[in-house]
């Protein structure tokens, strides 16, 4: 079953859906992911995995939900210095995604998951969720593919060292079973910034955050290794992200923080 897509609503359809109807919205980006992946791999794994959840949980009949289009251009300006990267200011997105809300309340949705595939988005996204329940009453939820791993002490790929952060193991591979003719495997190479493991407290996915641009890093872009990449786990991981997802929406359908 073809994921249910608002856009191929009418507008009396669009009034007609259920009350707890999720709404479904993913966040790709574009922007470069090193020499071996294209800028729209964020796009391409947010909207993948978003639509094939959707489809899942409309299939079973588990919730009703609807599929937003996807937004390609969101927070990415950590790459504004590659070619090949679109990037909207915190400002820009922030009234975009505010906007989106008001736009779904006036058409009666009332809960909203996004579907993030862009850690850039992350922080942003969260006060998004905020500020769309205050004014406009709507129940949010913001998710991702997995937790990204600059926000945990979880290491999927210990070859990485937990840095593995952008156009690494995990994406390539992801790429790899989604759209494997847009991958250059002859053009991967390892950029684990080995050092950080030596700190502490301050570092991807410790107690300390700190502000980064992908070219402090170096110049290739990327971080992590993606030499180790296969599709084999990039299906494994996309399966794993559209279950999780599936899951999350049928949740937010009946999500109550109200004590009973």
């Amino acid at each position: 079953m073809a994921a249910p897509r608002f856009i191929d609503l009418t507008f009396r359809e669009v009034e007609a859906l259920p009350a707890d109807t999720v709404a479904v919205l993913p966040l790709g980006a574009i922007e470069q992911h090193g020499p071996h992946l294209p800028v729209s791999t964020d796009y391409v794994t947010a909207t993948e995995a978003a639509e094939a959840a959707v489809a899942s949980v409309a299939e079973a009949g588990a919730a009703s939900v609807v599929l937003l289009p996807g937004l390609a251009y969101t927070k990415s300006d950590e790459h504004h210095w590659a070619p090949g990267t679109i990037w909207l200011t915190w400002e820009t997105l922030m009234a975009t995604l505010v906007d989106i809300g008001r736009s779904l309340q006036t058409s009666g949705i009332t809960r909203l998951m996004f579907v993030n595939g862009h850690g850039g988005n992350s922080a942003l996204g969260q006060v998004a969720c905020r500020e769309i329940r205050r004014r406009f009453g709507l129940r949010t939820f913001f998710s991702h593919l997995s937790v990204p791993p600059d926000q945990t002490r979880d290491v999927a790929n210990p070859h990485e060292l937990g840095l593995g952060i952008h156009g690494g193991h995990s994406e390539t591979s992801l790429m790899l079973h989604l759209r494997p003719e847009l991958v250059h495997m002859d053009l991967a190479e390892r950029r684990v910034p080995e050092h950080l493991a030596d700190y502490e407290l301050i570092g991807f996915g410790k107690p300390v955050s700190f502000g980064w641009l992908s070219d402090d890093f170096g110049p290739d872009g990327h971080i992590g290794d993606p030499t180790t990449a296969d599709a084999d786990t990039g299906r494994i991981l996309f399966t794993a992200a559209v279950e999780r997802i599936a899951q999350a929406i049928v949740e937010a359908s009946v999500f109550d923080p109200t004590p009973r």
